[in-house]
């Protein structure tokens, strides 16, 4: 069977591999047991899946393969990594918590239940911190680096798609949970608009803040998983091409701090301002009004105040197997008064329309993903600092890949926007991953078994 570029199916993108599954070129069982053997082989390293029934995958593989053409929906076939905070009704949803070990709801979150509609094959449950926070650790590895962090929480969901484990996968966000292990496993991640996709059976830390999250190989595979999720804006985006954008490069307020800020960043920062003005960009520098560095502690504040409520239930019944950042959050041990609650509820509701309005001046913004590489070692998943400003705003933001840092490791750089401008985000991503791609250079890491050209 020829493929795209003769290549092995597990290799594709989504986009790719939908498209010659809903023409019955490429069979679905072809497709699972090229990305079964992807799993079997890079397992051991990346240590990516929370849960994995290969005899489930190939059943539901036959199955889809009995569709017939004309009824096969446009994520047909397709591989989804599915964080284990997110329901589904024939794989146990255990949230990397002793409380929930071998916990089976038997229902599909709303987000599942409309991927399976789109005929997507939910593939296995990926590693997470424990309950989408930062506590329990995961024991996702980075795919580039083994000894090195794959981000969190989302920390499966981005190691096996960055690992050609599954073709896309899906993550939350609370602060930077979605946009980091993009950026540290060189996919693309769209944190979509708040609320833009229905949250119900998603584990949540805090519902102001918490969004589903995206990952794929490619920006098209971002515009299809929009697509599927019925994600759109009011008016349709104008496809510019790239030497007619307008991009503000944003630090953000974070960028103050130099301790936030590593050689590998500042090295990529400027890499990218020069490509993108090579390639025509009107690129303008941004400097956020300064009533906006309180953006990022309100956030913080809104997510440990949540939490108090959040974790109310396993706090009360599992008292014994509740982590004890868990219990600080229901006992308030930071302090936080309602007051203070309220001060970053309405700090933040008076600066989102604010915001729109300044991004709606460009074509999108850029800014960092992250303070740099994927750290060393595998006890913290990474700094966030640089995204909770824009989780806190509640606006799209796209980890579009393309650098390396020193030590070879990938970095991404994101691109937001305001409010429901999500499909205008991805467009302005297509262009700009082009660029980017440029960035290699040769000079990030290689993956075993992986073609140079598809890194």
């Amino acid at each position: 069977m020829t493929l795209v570029a003769n290549m092995e199916p597990c290799f594709l993108t989504a986009t790719e591999a939908a498209k010659l599954m809903r023409a019955g070129k490429l069979s679905v069982e072809e497709m699972a047991k090229s990305t079964l053997a992807r799993v079997e082989a890079r397992d051991d390293a990346v240590k990516g899946w929370a849960y994995f029934d290969k005899e489930l995958v190939l059943q539901r593989a036959k199955e889809l393969d009995s569709v017939p053409l004309n009824k096969r929906g446009p994520l047909f076939g397709v591989p989804v990594a599915v964080k284990d905070v997110i329901y589904t009704r024939d794989m146990p949803t255990q949230h990397n918590s002793p409380i929930y070990e071998g916990h089976a709801p038997e229902i599909d979150a709303a987000c599942i239940m409309t991927l399976r509609a789109a005929g997507a094959l939910i593939f296995g449950k990926a590693q997470t911190t424990e309950f989408a926070a930062t506590t329990r650790s995961t024991p996702a590895r980075n795919p580039y680096d083994s000894n090195r962090t794959p981000g969190g929480s989302s920390s499966g969901s981005g190691a096996v798609v960055g690992d050609f484990q599954s073709a896309i996968g899906l993550g939350t966000q609370t602060i930077g949970s979605t946009i980091r292990p993009g950026s540290f496993n060189n996919i693309f991640a769209m944190k979509p608009t708040w609320n833009a996709i229905s949250r119900e059976g998603l584990k949540m830390l805090a519902a102001s803040l918490d969004t589903l999250g995206l990952y794929g190989r490619s920006a098209d595979d971002l515009d299809l998983l929009c697509d599927v999720f019925h994600i759109q804006d009011d008016e349709p985006p104008v496809n510019k091409p790239i030497h007619e954008l307008t991009i503000a490069v944003c630090k953000s307020p974070i960028w103050k701090d130099a301790s936030n800020v590593t050689s590998s960043l500042a090295q990529v920062w400027t890499q990218a301002i020069g490509l993108l003005e090579q390639a025509g960009v009107k690129v303008v520098e941004l400097e956020l009004p300064t009533e906006f560095d309180g953006v990022f502690d309100a956030s913080r504040n809104i997510m440990w105040t949540e939490a108090r409520s959040a974790f109310l239930n396993d706090y009360l019944n599992s008292p014994d197997k509740c982590h004890d950042d868990f219990k600080s959050h229901v006992e308030n041990r930071r302090n936080l008064s309602r007051k203070d609650q309220l001060a970053a509820y309405d700090l933040i509701g008076r600066l989102k329309p604010i915001f729109d309005d300044i991004a709606s001046e460009y074509d999108a913004i850029l800014t960092p993903s992250t303070t740099g590489e994927a750290p060393a070692g595998l006890e913290s998943t990474g700094s966030a600092i640089f995204c909770g400003t824009w989780t806190g705003l509640q606006v799209p933001v796209i980890n579009v890949p393309g650098f390396a840092g020193e030590n070879g490791m990938p970095i991404g750089l994101s691109l937001v926007t305001g409010r429901y401008k999500d499909r205008k985000l991805v467009a302005v991503a297509k262009q700009v991953a082009k660029v980017f791609h440029q960035a290699h250079g040769g000079k990030i890491k290689s993956l075993p078994g992986v073609p140079s050209a598809l890194l």
